[in-house]
Protein backbone atom coordinates (compact mmCIF):
# COMPACT_ATOMS: atom_id res chain seq x y z
CA UNK A 1 0.00 0.00 0.00
CA UNK A 2 1.09 3.53 -0.62
CA UNK A 3 -0.08 6.16 1.20
CA UNK A 4 -0.13 9.87 -0.02
CA UNK A 5 -0.95 13.36 1.87
CA UNK A 6 -2.26 15.83 -0.38
CA UNK A 7 -2.75 18.24 2.66
CA UNK A 8 -5.16 19.89 5.44
CA UNK A 9 -7.09 16.22 5.23
CA UNK A 10 -6.54 14.35 1.94
CA UNK A 11 -5.28 10.90 1.57
CA UNK A 12 -4.52 9.05 -1.22
CA UNK A 13 -4.07 5.31 -0.71
CA UNK A 14 -3.03 2.79 -3.54
CA UNK A 15 -2.65 -0.70 -3.78
CA UNK A 16 -2.11 -1.62 -7.14
CA UNK A 17 -4.35 -0.47 -9.37
CA UNK A 18 -7.53 0.45 -6.93
CA UNK A 19 -7.07 4.14 -5.35
CA UNK A 20 -8.73 5.79 -2.54
CA UNK A 21 -9.47 9.35 -1.83
CA UNK A 22 -9.97 9.87 1.57
CA UNK A 23 -11.82 13.51 2.34
CA UNK A 24 -10.95 15.25 -1.25
CA UNK A 25 -11.52 18.99 -1.72
CA UNK A 26 -14.53 19.89 -4.11
CA UNK A 27 -14.24 22.40 -6.44
CA UNK A 28 -15.60 25.00 -4.04
CA UNK A 29 -13.40 24.77 -1.22
CA UNK A 30 -10.51 26.52 0.42
CA UNK A 31 -8.17 23.31 -0.35
CA UNK A 32 -7.09 22.59 -3.66
CA UNK A 33 -5.54 18.97 -4.66
CA UNK A 34 -4.80 18.22 -8.11
CA UNK A 35 -7.37 16.22 -9.43
CA UNK A 36 -6.73 12.33 -9.83
CA UNK A 37 -9.15 9.27 -10.35
CA UNK A 38 -10.41 7.26 -7.61
CA UNK A 39 -12.28 4.00 -7.60
CA UNK A 40 -13.68 5.04 -3.65
CA UNK A 41 -14.17 8.56 -2.04
CA UNK A 42 -14.70 8.99 1.69
CA UNK A 43 -15.99 11.90 3.17
CA UNK A 44 -16.41 12.61 6.80
CA UNK A 45 -17.84 16.12 6.65
CA UNK A 46 -20.35 17.78 4.86
CA UNK A 47 -18.12 20.60 3.84
CA UNK A 48 -16.65 22.31 0.83
CA UNK A 49 -13.18 21.02 1.95
CA UNK A 50 -13.79 17.17 2.39
CA UNK A 51 -16.91 16.45 0.47
CA UNK A 52 -15.67 16.46 -3.22
CA UNK A 53 -15.44 12.80 -3.62
CA UNK A 54 -18.38 13.21 -6.31
CA UNK A 55 -15.48 15.25 -8.44
CA UNK A 56 -12.71 12.53 -8.51
CA UNK A 57 -13.92 10.43 -11.87
CA UNK A 58 -11.29 10.34 -14.39
CA UNK A 59 -10.77 8.34 -17.91
CA UNK A 60 -12.46 5.21 -16.78
CA UNK A 61 -13.06 5.98 -12.97
CA UNK A 62 -15.78 6.49 -11.62
CA UNK A 63 -16.02 6.54 -8.02
CA UNK A 64 -17.92 5.11 -5.56
CA UNK A 65 -19.08 7.87 -3.09
CA UNK A 66 -19.12 7.03 0.61
CA UNK A 67 -20.30 10.11 3.24
CA UNK A 68 -21.68 8.72 6.39
CA UNK A 69 -21.79 5.83 9.15
CA UNK A 70 -22.76 2.24 7.95
CA UNK A 71 -20.84 -1.02 6.68
CA UNK A 72 -19.81 -1.12 2.83
CA UNK A 73 -17.90 -3.63 0.37
CA UNK A 74 -16.73 -1.90 -2.17
CA UNK A 75 -14.34 -4.04 -4.85
CA UNK A 76 -13.16 -6.76 -1.91
CA UNK A 77 -12.42 -3.88 0.12
CA UNK A 78 -14.42 -3.47 3.53
CA UNK A 79 -14.92 0.14 5.31
CA UNK A 80 -17.48 1.16 8.40
CA UNK A 81 -17.92 4.39 8.90
CA UNK A 82 -18.72 5.66 12.67
CA UNK A 83 -20.39 8.42 14.30
CA UNK A 84 -17.78 11.22 15.70
CA UNK A 85 -17.71 14.83 16.15
CA UNK A 86 -16.59 17.71 14.61
CA UNK A 87 -16.24 21.60 15.32
CA UNK A 88 -14.50 22.25 12.04
CA UNK A 89 -15.19 25.64 10.77
CA UNK A 90 -16.48 26.59 14.33
CA UNK A 91 -19.72 24.46 13.17
CA UNK A 92 -20.45 21.44 15.28
CA UNK A 93 -21.50 18.40 12.66
CA UNK A 94 -21.35 15.20 12.47
CA UNK A 95 -17.86 13.19 11.59
CA UNK A 96 -17.67 9.93 10.07
CA UNK A 97 -14.36 8.38 11.27
CA UNK A 98 -13.61 5.13 8.78
CA UNK A 99 -11.91 1.90 9.43
CA UNK A 100 -10.59 0.31 5.95
CA UNK A 101 -9.62 -3.12 5.93
CA UNK A 102 -7.02 -2.76 2.77
CA UNK A 103 -4.11 -5.01 1.48
CA UNK A 104 -3.94 -7.07 5.30
CA UNK A 105 -4.33 -3.77 7.38
CA UNK A 106 -6.95 -2.01 8.89
CA UNK A 107 -6.75 1.61 8.67
CA UNK A 108 -8.39 3.95 11.09
CA UNK A 109 -8.82 7.34 9.73
CA UNK A 110 -10.33 9.91 11.84
CA UNK A 111 -11.35 12.60 9.97
CA UNK A 112 -12.02 16.23 11.79
CA UNK A 113 -12.82 15.01 15.14
CA UNK A 114 -12.73 17.26 17.69
CA UNK A 115 -12.98 15.48 20.64
CA UNK A 116 -11.02 12.79 22.08
CA UNK A 117 -14.06 11.03 23.77
CA UNK A 118 -15.77 8.45 21.62
CA UNK A 119 -18.68 7.03 22.14
CA UNK A 120 -18.63 3.21 23.17
CA UNK A 121 -20.18 2.09 20.09
CA UNK A 122 -17.79 3.86 18.49
CA UNK A 123 -14.77 2.43 20.23
CA UNK A 124 -15.68 -0.74 19.90
CA UNK A 125 -16.61 -0.30 15.93
CA UNK A 126 -12.62 0.74 15.60
CA UNK A 127 -11.61 -2.19 17.38
CA UNK A 128 -7.76 -2.70 16.72
CA UNK A 129 -5.98 -0.45 14.71
CA UNK A 130 -2.89 -1.29 12.34
CA UNK A 131 -2.36 2.63 10.97
CA UNK A 132 -4.27 5.10 12.43
CA UNK A 133 -4.42 8.68 10.64
CA UNK A 134 -5.45 11.52 13.23
CA UNK A 135 -5.37 15.80 13.09
CA UNK A 136 -3.73 17.22 15.52
CA UNK A 137 -4.22 20.98 14.49
CA UNK A 138 -6.90 22.52 17.06
CA UNK A 139 -9.48 25.15 16.20
CA UNK A 140 -12.36 22.79 15.21
CA UNK A 141 -10.20 19.35 15.65
CA UNK A 142 -7.92 17.64 17.65
CA UNK A 143 -5.46 19.66 19.55
CA UNK A 144 -2.27 17.92 19.89
CA UNK A 145 -2.46 16.96 23.64
CA UNK A 146 -5.85 15.08 22.72
CA UNK A 147 -5.01 13.68 19.76
CA UNK A 148 -2.15 11.69 21.36
CA UNK A 149 -4.33 10.80 24.54
CA UNK A 150 -6.65 9.57 21.59
CA UNK A 151 -4.18 8.00 19.50
CA UNK A 152 -2.90 6.08 22.46
CA UNK A 153 -6.34 4.84 23.61
CA UNK A 154 -6.75 3.18 20.20
CA UNK A 155 -3.24 1.65 20.34
CA UNK A 156 -1.93 1.60 16.85
CA UNK A 157 0.95 0.41 15.58
CA UNK A 158 1.59 3.39 13.46
CA UNK A 159 0.43 7.19 13.99
CA UNK A 160 -0.12 9.20 11.04
CA UNK A 161 -0.42 12.93 12.28
CA UNK A 162 -2.73 15.42 9.70
CA UNK A 163 -4.53 18.76 9.88
CA UNK A 164 -1.01 20.43 11.34
CA UNK A 165 1.35 22.94 10.99
CA UNK A 166 4.72 22.97 12.29
CA UNK A 167 4.05 24.25 15.85
CA UNK A 168 1.37 21.57 16.41
CA UNK A 169 3.73 18.51 14.74
CA UNK A 170 6.82 19.66 17.37
CA UNK A 171 4.07 19.65 20.37
CA UNK A 172 2.46 16.41 19.03
CA UNK A 173 5.78 14.57 18.69
CA UNK A 174 6.90 16.21 22.33
CA UNK A 175 3.63 14.56 23.55
CA UNK A 176 4.49 11.22 22.08
CA UNK A 177 8.22 11.78 23.68
CA UNK A 178 9.52 12.08 20.03
CA UNK A 179 12.07 14.72 19.75
CA UNK A 180 11.71 13.85 15.58
CA UNK A 181 9.78 11.54 13.52
CA UNK A 182 10.04 9.62 10.76
CA UNK A 183 9.59 11.84 7.97
CA UNK A 184 8.65 10.38 4.07
CA UNK A 185 7.58 12.06 0.72
CA UNK A 186 5.09 8.76 0.63
CA UNK A 187 4.20 5.88 2.94
CA UNK A 188 4.60 2.62 0.99
CA UNK A 189 4.01 -0.36 3.72
CA UNK A 190 3.40 -3.49 3.85
CA UNK A 191 2.14 -5.95 6.91
CA UNK A 192 4.99 -7.08 7.89
CA UNK A 193 5.83 -3.59 8.54
CA UNK A 194 3.79 -2.99 11.38
CA UNK A 195 4.77 -5.90 13.06
CA UNK A 196 5.97 -5.26 16.44
CA UNK A 197 5.77 -1.58 16.61
CA UNK A 198 3.70 0.61 18.99
CA UNK A 199 2.77 4.14 18.57
CA UNK A 200 5.12 4.53 16.16
CA UNK A 201 4.98 8.08 14.70
CA UNK A 202 5.39 8.71 10.91
CA UNK A 203 4.97 11.68 9.25
CA UNK A 204 4.05 11.62 5.52
CA UNK A 205 5.10 14.92 3.81
CA UNK A 206 2.09 16.89 2.08
CA UNK A 207 2.85 15.95 -2.06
Amino acid sequence: MIINYLGLETFKLQVGDLTIAINPPSKDGSHKVSKFGADITLSSLIHEDMNGGADFSFGEKEPFVIAGPGEYEVKGVFIRGLPGVSEYDGEKRINTIYTIALDSMKICYLGAQSSKLLSAETKEGIDEVDVLIIPIGGEGVLDPASAYQLAVSLEPKIIIPMHYDKKSLETFLKEGSQQAADMVEKLTIKRKDVEGKEGTIIVVKQS
